[in-house]
């Protein structure tokens, strides 16, 4: 995605569950209209951390952010 010329790529490091991911990129671009991809990631992660069910690193720790400009 990089050499095609995205900016940012949003990432995970390992396998996660599909319910979790959802939620995650719902708290991610919801937060990223209001502000920068960095603080998008952050609200995302603890949007998820919030939920007693997700609350486990496993389901928001494996995203990262690659390349924010």
């Amino acid at each position: 995605f990089s050499q095609a010329g995205a900016q940012s790529i949003v990432a995970s490091l390992w396998k996660v569950e599909d319910a979790a991911t959802r939620d995650f990129m719902v708290a991610f671009y919801r937060a990223l209209s209001t502000g920068g991809r960095a603080g998008a990631l952050q609200q995302a992660q603890v949007s998820v951390l919030r939920n007693p069910r997700t609350a486990h690193p496993y389901y928001w720790a494996a995203f990262i952010l690659i390349g924010a400009r």
